[in-house]
């Protein structure tokens, strides 16, 4: 049965973060007792996915071994395809900025031709650092994808879509995350009529679970609750285009078969998806706004102790119960670097201008907070416990300034007058008042 049916009629799963998995869609094609045996059953052949240096210590070691019907080095020359991403970075600009929605296109467009750069920190060949996408498609992938610059971590907005990759299927939908690591190939198939949302390309170290503190054992995203695929295949002997991002250039070949054709694998190095509305809030029962890091579901740690290289953020629903508190986040200039995006609903500091799959960038020690009308109505109100709803926003942070490209500065859904939202904000000072 193809691969494509098989995902339709059931989308099973293991679960658990950074398990060492095994999974096989024929009995017996796992060996045993040893990763590459003279002879691999049914005439499989053996291959290595590493998503780290052998040396590193056991614990963030990352790697995949995989029993597969073509090795994946039978391609021939990859060329330089013509249509990029747009990743020329623009002037400097300390600005605050804000993005409409990305608008659907009006010609047949699959992932890859519907990833558009907005912003990055670092030379897509350097060993740290993030590149910030949007996507919008109305087409499935005939094509099959890999990047080489970093491990994808996908954020659906609008749309259901399919990861068919080398290691079996993911179904991801918004409200939902799925991670790809670093030079696995899939294809994305639309599970509607469009798809759109973000995407945070990582060069660094591998997205992990944060450490929890005096938290505890449990809370935030629990690792029972991200799921990886089981073992699929596809054998089909046809024409496929391979398509590699590279040092931020994407370049393609031509294979006279599916690159998903892996029956069995073993390993940490997998790709997950994640349920948002799992996520275990956490907050104050007493007084005062909490720092947003009690609502990171990943981190990839940086060279610099105390400092990510990025966290992913979430604002799902949750309580406020505060007394005699200013319950938005508090006015802030913050030395990370926050590229921030909203899924479903309405973000509790901005009233108006924000929507959902719009998209906002306030680097390092740029002023900020909630908009004027959030504000006033923040200061008037009633302070009994209140739960915000219907909601669901993001933040991909890091340490380093994120520099929007010039296709981004030059967008029409640039917001042209963003800084207008905190203009509201007069003079309320009043010395002979406490």
């Amino acid at each position: 049965m193809p691969l494509q049916e098989q995902a339709r009629e059931t989308a099973r799963y293991l679960s658990g973060f950074g398990n060492e998995f095994s999974s096989e869609a024929l009995p017996g094609a796992l060996p045993v007792g040893q990763n590459s045996p003279q002879k691999v059953p049914y005439g499989l052949y053996t291959e290595l996915l590493s998503g780290t240096a052998f040396t590193v210590p056991r614990s963030e070691a990352r790697r995949t071994w995989m029993y597969r019907i073509r090795p994946s080095a039978n391609h021939g020359h990859y060329q330089r395809l013509d249509r990029q991403l747009g990743s020329e970075l623009g002037p400097i600009t300390p600005n605050r900025l804000r993005w409409n929605p990305q608008p659907f296109p009006d010609t047949a467009t699959d992932f890859i031709d519907g990833l558009t750069c907005v912003a990055a920190n670092a030379e897509p060949g350097q060993p740290t650092g993030a590149s910030i996408y949007r996507y919008a498609a109305n087409c499935s992938m005939e094509r099959v994808f890999f990047n080489a610059d970093g491990e994808l971590l996908i954020v659906p907005q609008q749309g259901a879509m399919r990861l068919v990759t080398e290691l079996g299927a993911l179904e991801v939908a918004p409200l939902e995350i799925a991670v790809i690591p670093r030079g696995m190939r899939f294809r994305v198939e639309l599970l509607g009529a469009t798809a759109r949302g973000y995407l945070c390309e990582n060069h660094g170290c591998a997205l992990r679970l944060p450490d929890l503190g005096p938290i505890g054992s449990n809370g935030l995203a629990n690792p029972r609750d991200f799921l990886a695929p089981v073992a699929q295949y596809e054998e089909r002997d046809e024409p496929v285009q391979l398509v590699q991002k590279f040092l931020g250039e994407l370049w393609a070949t031509e294979l006279d078969h599916s690159p998903l054709d892996v029956v069995a694998w073993h390993g940490n190095n997998v790709p997950y998806k994640y349920d948002l509305r799992r996520f275990n809030t956490i907050g104050t029962v007493s007084f005062d706004h909490p720092d947003p890091s009690i609502f990171t579901v990943l981190t990839s740690p940086s060279a610099i102790h105390g400092m990510a290289n990025i966290d992913f953020v979430i604002f799902p629903p949750r309580w406020m119960v505060a007394e005699n508190t200013f319950r938005p986040p508090w006015f802030h200039r913050n030395l990370m670097n926050e590229f921030m995006g909203l899924i479903d609903g309405a973000y509790d500091a901005k009233a108006d201008g924000f929507s959902p799959g719009g998209a906002s960038l306030h680097n390092c020690m740029s002023a900020h907070g909630p908009d004027h009308v959030s504000t006033e109505q923040a200061i008037r109100a009633e302070l009994k416990p209140h739960k915000i709803e219907n909601t669901m926003a993001f933040m991909f942070e890091t340490g380093q300034v994120l520099r929007p490209t010039r296709q981004a500065l030059e967008s029409p859904e640039l917001q042209q007058d963003y800084d207008s939202c905190w203009a509201g904000l007069t003079k309320t000072f009043d010395k002979n008042r406490k």
